[in-house]
């Protein structure tokens, strides 16, 4: 890619609409324009432009003698610094026509433009000054939004949201870094510039700062790709019946023979709002069966992946059997931090008297189960530790882990069932000031640099010398600059941008 060059695109989606935008920019934008462009029947010269105007007119091939029209357009100019990619810029609204919009860029390659690359507009715009590279990621997840939360995120990070923390991160360690190297160059005086208990502090501060930066990441990576919901129990208990129900669709194989479902099958659906990622698994039972085996492993996998977990359960079977199969699913959930919600399916296939017999059981069966994961995680059953590490008390947790009867089969039950998962999910909502970390990629930094600055705390405590100090700190301002583009690399650049659509 060369600066110099100037690209064109369609920028609108591809195919046929109503109006089609195609983008110049680059040296020779307007120039370009200009050879194929016509008002009220007279090409105009740069002079008579005037930037951030739109000009109604027509686009003509001047190379027939008769010079024909090719569309009627609205052609607006942009003088550079002030475009999206703070180079000239021009932007041609014409009919949606694919071959108008083929034709309109066959003209412009013959003055030189050259098709532009994947994301080759915001990386103008990122190299330009116009946006850093966090910024310009989130032009990408702007696109891509797909609910109210995802589109919240990701305008709050294109208005610099997440950069301004960064910055303000960095800025710390920076100073941190500049009196550390400073003693460097006093260094045969023995003297010490940076105070090596508020040293300590700060990095304190900032590792938090990051921390919750990176505890972010679940929410922000589930509001992105979808809160994961597992659909787990025991074969033939309803789990494909239930996600086709919920999709509205036959995703997933429904069979009478046990087994079906060897592996994970996973769709995404949009409800009030929210994108969830529903997860049928296959069913959990002992067997001998290599391949099915390796469904089951995936299973419990999916199980510890979920936000939600919805546990399936035979209720046309016996009592009993309910019951042991509640407790193999519970023994493989987290009640700490995971929402379970127990389906008892099939509920007009149940016996008489058994749903209020599970009613009582139910509740006794979850207070034990809850108290086996406070012992499991170090913890003792009393509600002041309840409330400590949930804010909740053992009866208000207890409420939450949702006990169901319905049918798979029939509507009003299901949407029963997506009602409890969006009230679940309600806690979800972010603000349009909120900060989430959404992106693998920053995720990593973000980690990386945390852990450079647990290797400078651990460099105090042992009294290492400040130029080994100073290269973790300038590891950890690495990290940090690497997400928004202060410090990369073009092998980089060009993984992120070959990800955006052509045209933007």
């Amino acid at each position: 890619m060369s600066k110099h060059d100037t690209i064109c695109a369609v920028s609108t989606a591809s195919g046929m609409g109503a109006i089609a935008v195609i983008r110049i920019s680059g040296t020779d934008s307007f120039k370009t324009a200009l050879y194929i462009f016509r008002k009220n029947g007279k090409q105009l010269n740069i002079n008579d432009i005037e930037p951030n105007k739109a000009y109604y007119g027509e686009i003509f091939d001047p190379i027939p003698d008769d010079k024909p029209m090719v569309d009627e357009v609205l052609v607006t100019f942009f003088k550079a610094p002030h475009s999206y990619t703070g180079e000239d810029s021009v932007e041609i609204s014409c009919h949606g026509s694919y071959f108008v919009q083929q034709k309109i860029l066959e003209l412009l390659f013959t003055r030189g433009c050259r098709l532009a690359e994947p994301g080759e507009f915001s990386k103008r715009a990122f190299i330009n000054g116009k946006l850093d590279l966090a910024q310009a990621e989130a032009v990408a997840d702007l696109i891509a939004s797909q609910n109210e939360t995802e589109h919240k995120i990701a305008v709050n990070q294109l208005k610099g949201g997440f950069s301004n923390e960064l910055r303000d991160l960095r800025a710390k360690l920076v100073d941190l870094t500049s009196l550390l190297e400073l003693e460097l160059d006093f260094s045969e005086e023995d003297v010490e510039f940076a105070d090596r208990s508020k040293l300590k502090e700060l990095l304190d501060t900032v590792q938090n700062h990051i921390g919750k930066l990176t505890d972010s990441f679940r929410l922000g990576n589930a509001i992105k790709n979808g809160i994961p919901v597992a659909i787990v129990g025991e074969t033939n208990t309803g789990k494909s019946t239930l996600l086709n129900a919920i999709l509205g669709e036959e995703r997933a194989i429904v069979s009478d023979i046990e087994g079906t479902t060897r592996d994970t099958i996973e769709e995404t659906f949009n409800i009030g709002g929210t994108l969830y990622r529903f997860i049928d698994t296959a069913g959990i039972r002992e067997t001998s069966e290599t391949i099915e085996k390796i469904g089951i492993e995936r299973t419990f996998k999916k199980i510890s992946e979920a936000d939600i977990v919805i546990g399936m359960i035979d209720g046309s079977k016996t009592i009993k059997n309910i019951i042991k199969s509640w407790k193999e699913i519970v023994s493989h959930v987290n009640v700490l931090t995971q929402k379970l919600i127990i389906v008892i399916n099939k509920s007009d296939l149940m016996e008489a008297g058994t749903m209020f017999s599970l009613n009582d059981d139910y509740l006794h069966y979850m207070k034990s189960t809850y108290e086996n994961n406070i012992e499991k995680y170090g913890g003792y059953m009393t509600d002041e530790y309840c409330y400590s590490i949930t804010g909740m008390d053992l009866h208000n947790i207890c409420d939450l882990m949702t006990f169901m009867y319905l049918s798979a089969k029939k509507t009003e039950d299901v949407e029963s069932l997506k009602n409890e998962i969006r009230y679940y999910t309600k806690s979800y909502k972010v603000g349009a000031n909120d900060v989430l970390v959404t992106n693998m990629r920053h995720y990593e930094a973000l980690m990386n640099a945390k852990a450079s600055l647990e290797q400078v705390k651990n460099g105090i405590e042992n009294k290492l010398s400040a130029d080994l100090l100073a290269e973790d700190l300038r590891q950890a301002l690495y990290h940090i600059g690497s997400i928004t583009g202060e410090v990369t690399n073009g092998e980089v650049l060009n993984n992120i941008f070959s990800r955006f659509c052509i045209g933007k």
